[in-house]
C-alpha cells in the first residue's frame, strides 16, 4: 500500500502456460507459450509516500519498467545489444519479446484527476511501444517422432 494506491500489491505477476498440439493426420506438433503478465505501475517517489521496504520496492518496480522500455526500444531499433539482463523481468520475458512471438499490451489507467500525470505517462509509454515493430512471429512446429515400440517392421 502506498499513498497513491491503497490496494496495490506492488509486484509484477507472470503466469506462463506451455501448450503443445498435435495434428493426428500429419503428425505435426505445434508448440506455443502464453504469458499473462500484470506489471505493477510506476509511481513517482515523491507522491507515493513510500519509505523503508516500500521505497525499495517502488524503486525496483520503476527500474524494471524502465529496463522493459529499454529492451523494447532496442529491439525496435534493431540494436546489436539488447539489455535483457538489466532486470529479472526483462530476462524472464526475453523469449516473448523476440521475433518468435506476438505481444499485446493493455494499459490500465486511473480516472482520478490526482493520477493524471501517471496516467499520461503510462499512455505515452503505450503509444511509443505501439509504434515499435519487434519482429514477425514464426510458427513453432516439428514432426512428431513415433515411439519405436509402436512402429511396424
Amino acid at each position: 500500500m502506498t499513498q497513491m494506491n491503497e490496494q496495490s500489491s506492488r509486484s509484477h505477476f507472470v503466469f506462463t502456460m506451455r501448450i503443445t498440439g498435435v495434428n493426428e493426420s500429419t503428425e505435426q506438433q505445434v508448440h506455443g507459450v502464453l504469458n499473462l503478465i500484470d506489471l505493477a505501475g510506476s509511481e513517482r517517489l515523491s507522491k507515493s509516500g513510500s519509505t523503508g521496504d516500500r521505497l525499495k520496492e517502488t524503486q525496483a518496480i520503476n527500474k524494471s519498467l524502465s529496463s522493459l522500455s529499454d529492451v523494447i526500444f532496442a529491439l525496435a531499433k534493431k540494436e546489436e545489444h539488447v539489455p535483457f539482463r538489466n532486470s529479472k523481468l526483462t530476462y524472464l520475458l526475453q523469449p516473448c519479446l523476440g521475433g518468435d512471438s506476438k505481444t499485446l499490451m493493455v494499459v490500465n489507467v486511473s480516472p482520478a484527476p490526482s493520477s493524471i500525470n501517471e496516467s499520461l505517462c503510462s499512455l505515452r509509454f503505450a503509444a511509443r511501444v505501439n509504434a515499435c515493430e519487434i519482429g514477425t512471429p514464426r510458427r513453432q512446429t516439428s514432426v512428431k517422432q513415433l515411439d519405436a515400440r509402436f512402429s511396424h517392421g
